[in-house]
């Protein structure tokens, strides 16, 4: 039986090309990139050549990226960093109502540790009310972070204004308290355009493992003039903000998943937002479901619909016998039993968001698949349906 993967909102398979870009970096150049000798050298100057490939695509300077293990890292180095760079002020952050758990319980971490925080909220279709953010920033608050897309729904924010609203209020201060803008991009980079300069924001986070690339991997455009102190500790590598010895090959590869996007990503986007139309089109014709974002402006390989009388983690498990794989909302909160946070903040009832899945695309995806998907979900919808009290 072959298997149709529809989960890429979790993690995508690595292209072919990024995994040959690897390959020369485990066995051959494999020497310590922060060494003397020429073996070092050569590793990192592969680790130099990826820097001006990822900052050429964010529209930065390349001393303005930093290489993470990921976003999660990113984000508790962009949060956490900043906060410990003002520790001795009472200070106040904001965040989306709907963020990755990433960033949600960093900040989260943050008010235990006495810092104030309060959660933007969002509208039916999971977008920020821009008056409502606008509205809780105080004189005392020093970081606003608010996701590009959303992980569960895919819904778009309004990133360009956000940041703008922030730098007016950054223009107010002058020299006071400095008010910083963060932005996880983890669902954006293979989708949406990613000038850090366009978005206005100071800082943005992002992983190798949601573009085709690497796991273990990601970067964070830290503006210059942002400042922000370290939370690991140990050698200066990564300009003293992420010390470590690199991970080269997770390095290029990233910076290969990332070339691919410059060179692919509309047409890889028009193919991806093809077969989610096609898909939209023949999940409509279930009777009692609702599609939890607005088509249009929401990212183009991410579905969450819920169904009625139906439990999604029963329809995830069905679909899986069947050989197909999807979600019933973020993979790090795919553990738990609770509700989607990101449903509720949207305003949807129980037992509607007990009945959603999430079904997220990829440029490896085929319309032939959802034609295979759509026979075993309109079976195990009927077969669930029947069995509901």
């Amino acid at each position: 039986m072959k298997k149709i993967y529809l989960d890429n909102a979790a993690t995508t398979q690595v292209d072919e090309r990024v995994l040959k870009s690897m390959l020369p970096y485990f066995n051959e150049e494999f020497a310590n990139p922060h060494a003397v000798h020429s073996a070092g050298q050569s590793a990192l100057d592969a680790i130099e050549k990826s820097r001006e490939t990822v900052a050429k695509f964010f529209n930065c300077d390349d001393q303005e990226i930093i290489f993470t293990a990921g976003a999660t890292e990113g984000n508790n180095i962009a949060i956490q960093g900043i906060l410990k760079n003002l520790k001795d002020k009472k200070i106040h952050i904001i965040c989306s109502a709907i963020e990755h758990p990433a960033v949600l319980e960093t900040c989260k971490e943050m008010k235990k540790r006495g810092v104030e925080l309060d959660l933007a909220p969002v509208d039916e279709n999971g977008v920020v009310k821009l008056d409502k953010l606008k509205g809780l920033i105080k004189d005392n608050t020093v970081l606003v972070s608010v996701m590009y897309a959303n992980n569960e729904v895919g819904s778009v924010q309004s990133i360009e204004e956000i940041g703008g609203i922030v730098q007016l209020e950054k223009e107010k201060r002058g020299n006071k308290l400095p008010i910083y803008f963060h932005t996880d991009a983890v669902q954006a980079v293979n989708y949406l355009d990613c000038d850090v300069k366009k978005l206005n924001c100071d800082i943005l986070t992002m992983s190798g493992h949601k573009i085709n690339g690497p796991k273990g991997t990601g970067a964070m455009y830290l503006r210059k003039g942002v400042k922000l102190s370290p939370i690991l500790f140990g050698g200066h590598q990564e300009f003293g903000i992420r010390p470590g010895t690199a991970n080269v090959p997770g390095i290029v590869g990233l910076a290969k998943a990332i070339e691919l996007i410059s060179t692919e990503g509309i047409s890889n986007c028009t193919k991806v937002k093809k077969i989610r139309d096609k898909l939209v089109k023949e999940i409509s014709k279930i009777e009692n479901i609702k599609i939890n974002c607005d088509l249009d402006n929401s990212l183009p390989n991410i579905l969450n619909v819920s169904f009625l009388k139906a439990e999604g983690e029963s329809i995830l498990m069905m679909l899986d016998m069947e050989g197909i794989a999807i979600s019933t909302g973020s993979a790090c909160s795919s553990g738990s039993l609770d509700p989607s946070h990101v449903l509720m903040a949207m305003g949807r009832k129980p037992e509607w968001s007990h009945g959603s899945i999430r079904i997220s695309l990829s440029k490896f995806n085929s319309e032939i698949e959802v034609t295979v998907f759509m026979k075993a979900l309109n079976i195990i919808i009927e077969k669930l349906r029947k069995m509901a009290p």
